[in-house]
């Protein structure tokens, strides 16, 4: 049994079953989420004879590291981690500015990302951006949404994974940057799988992680990413959580959509938008729409008029992206004239844009190139 799949009481159920003391429980629960330990010798605080029956009763770590890739300006590292049943998933840690600079800039600074290819920039200039440590979480092996762009809808579904399986990648990268003085920032799960194909694993593995007293991760630095479940939308927004929402929108018609998201067939862009709609009139919270700009199918000026419509009066934001590229898919990434004409189209009919700047092209770490494979 995976030790990450419990909760508190759970532990505290199972250590009365051993006739241990109550407050045990909450020694092993803040050894996992205060101190990050990692494998029950480093419980000092707690008998070797109950250290030793946790090692023969439960599994500390669901994974193996099986390699691990970091970008040529190492400010991504990505992951492969081999599960107990053999299944891979990959998980990214993203650096954004340099804990050196904070006192010099007071934790605020510019950074650039350029790549040039025969004088043409192919790649984007960041904003002023906070120094951060995000982590791109996976929360299934594979995925059955079929995004044709999408590497890991490329390979397909292989099974969800455990709450404790989706908490244990992000203590390993809490632990790797422990030992490097620095601590996760945010939280993204935009990894591999559909989060709300997984809904209560998802959920369970963000309570556990948000828990006051445990990793005490706060809600507002989590963001779940979906292609658009509607119905699941609807649920977390009944649930009131301060988790914040991103949609993979890509096509604002129905044609376009359905040409690259095969789950365009079930939820339609209307019941998408009006899922969001009920959302924000929930939790009065900001929606992201994400964009991956694809050359001369949805980066025109025309497409944002078009997304500016079925955006209107929605408290909403648009995170642009160029298309980062796949094997299964021929489609580029838009340049950066294109990308500049669709952001201020979409500014001009009064939608917010970003283009947001990609990370770890080099080594497939980037948006939709996750496929568990060391590439």
């Amino acid at each position: 049994m995976l030790l990450y799949d419990l909760e508190l009481p759970d532990i505290e159920s199972l250590l009365k079953e051993w006739n241990e003391p109550a407050y045990r429980a909450r020694q092993i629960w803040q050894g996992l989420y205060q101190h990050l330990y990692s494998s029950p010798e480093q419980f000092s605080n707690i008998p070797s004879a109950l250290r030793e029956k946790l090692g023969g009763e439960f599994i500390f770590m669901p994974f193996s590291v099986k390699t691990y890739r970091e970008s040529s300006d190492k400010s991504t590292r990505k992951t492969l981690f081999q599960l107990a049943d053999g299944n891979l998933v990959e998980a990214v840690l993203m650096r954004y500015g340099d804990p050196a600079d904070d006192h010099k800039t007071g934790n605020i600074q510019s950074v650039k990302r350029k790549t040039q290819t025969g004088g043409q920039i192919t790649d984007y200039e960041s904003r002023i951006t906070k120094t951060r440590r995000t982590l791109c979480i996976s929360t299934q092996a594979g995925c059955a949404m079929g995004c044709v762009f999408c590497a890991t809808g490329q390979m397909g579904f292989k099974r969800n994974l455990s709450s404790g399986e989706i908490v244990a990648q992000v203590m390993y990268y809490a632990q790797m940057l422990k030992v490097q003085n620095e601590t996760v920032s945010n939280i993204v799960f935009m990894g591999m799988g559909e989060p709300f194909h997984n809904y209560e694993n998802v959920m369970a593995a963000i309570d556990r992680l948000n828990a006051a007293d445990g990793f005490k991760f706060g809600a507002r630095r989590i963001t779940i990413s979906t292609v658009g479940l509607a119905m699941q939308i609807r649920r977390f927004a009944d649930e009131q959580r301060q988790v914040n929402l991103a949609i993979s929108l890509h096509a604002a018609d129905d044609d376009e959509r359905l040409a690259i998201m095969p789950v365009n067939k079930r939820y339609k862009i209307e019941d998408v938008i009006e899922a969001c709609k009920y959302y924000i009139e929930k939790t009065h919270r900001r929606v992201t729409f994400e964009w991956a700009l694809i050359n001369g199918v949805n980066d025109t000026p025309e497409t944002a008029q078009k997304l500016a419509a079925r955006l209107k009066g929605l408290l909403c934001h648009v995170n642009a992206i160029p298309l980062n590229p796949t094997q299964g898919y021929d489609g580029e990434a838009t340049d950066r004239g294109r990308a500049q004409a669709f952001k201020e189209a979409l500014e001009k009919a009064g939608i917010p844009c970003t283009i947001r700047m990609r990370r770890g092209i080099d080594i497939n770490a980037g948006c939709g190139q996750l496929a568990a494979y060391a590439g």
